[in-house]
């Protein structure tokens, strides 16, 4: 019996589909590796290859290395005006809380990263290398919690911490969220900024009609190259369109976060490209 492993370079395992197990002959049967002459797998292969989070080519020489003792010691929480003197110095300030909240209200020039199991690949790609970091969170625990889940990858040494913003800020920020309907209401009435943040793949695959593509981790070196005026900014999900329109706003750009599902796009009206 042949089971399932981890897939190079991938986020997620190389599961066998449709079952938990395998056997030689089976694969002898359909396994592309056995089945595919060379050019055409190696061709197949590179095809399905995207960008990857740019904290593995850390991680290789550190694993390689051996972990040093994580510091998870409690965070000190810096008062407001440390906070805006961190972020005006261009260290980063990430929000942990729900993206929907961190646009209702948040810390000017903070980003949004809501904490769960997206906030590591997804902060680890896009901090730059030596950033200093402070988090923001609902509570004391959240904050921990990303303090150990960024510990993993190597991101050990965060300056500190604060509770929601609401209590000490002395000024909030906020920017509008909608989901796919609304922006097709919008698409009718008059010409909108689309900007579309996923991977080269998930572009590939589909795509709304006139959107612009910018992938979300080369998202901060091209803003200059964006178009001036309002932006309203999707991803697969939701998540990923949080962090784009925080980054966006933080720059000083009018954005409205799209926090719906993509396939939403085309049931509510929009001019949607698919992949044949």
């Amino acid at each position: 019996v042949i089971y399932p492993t981890h897939g190079f370079g991938s986020f997620c395992a190389a599961s066998l589909p449709g079952s938990d197990g395998s056997t030689i002959a089976d694969e002898q049967r359909a396994n592309p590796a056995l089945t595919l002459d060379e050019d055409a797998y190696v061709a197949d292969l590179l095809a399905g290859l995207d960008d990857y989070p740019a904290y593995y080519a850390r991680m290789a020489p550190a694993n390689a290395a051996g972990p040093e003792p994580a510091d998870l010691t409690p965070l000190a929480a810096p008062g407001a005006d440390e906070i805006r003197r961190r972020i005006d110095a261009g260290e980063w300030v990430v929000d942990l809380r729900d993206r929907r909240a961190f646009a209702a209200g948040h810390v000017p020039g903070s980003f949004s990263f809501g904490h769960g199991d997206s906030l590591v690949p997804n902060l680890g790609w896009l901090l730059p290398d030596g950033t200093p970091l402070t988090l923001i969170g609902d509570s004391p625990e959240q904050v921990a919690d990303a303090q150990r889940d960024l510990a993993r990858i190597g991101i050990d040494r965060i300056a500190g911490s604060a509770g929601p913003p609401g209590g000490w800020a002395q000024r909030l920020a906020s920017y509008p969220v909608c989901d796919f309907a609304y922006l097709a209401a919008a698409w009718r009435h008059d010409p909108v900024t689309v900007l579309d943040v996923r991977r080269r793949l998930e572009w590939s695959a589909s795509h709304i009609e006139g959107a612009l593509h910018v992938p979300l981790h080369r998202l901060s070196a091209r803003i200059p190259d964006l178009p001036p005026g309002p932006i309203w900014v999707h991803c697969q999900a939701g998540y990923r369109a949080g962090i784009a329109a925080s980054i966006l706003h933080a720059a000083g750009r009018e954005v409205t976060a799209i926090d719906d599902d993509y396939h939403h796009a085309a049931l509510s009206g929009l001019p949607v490209i698919s992949a044949r």
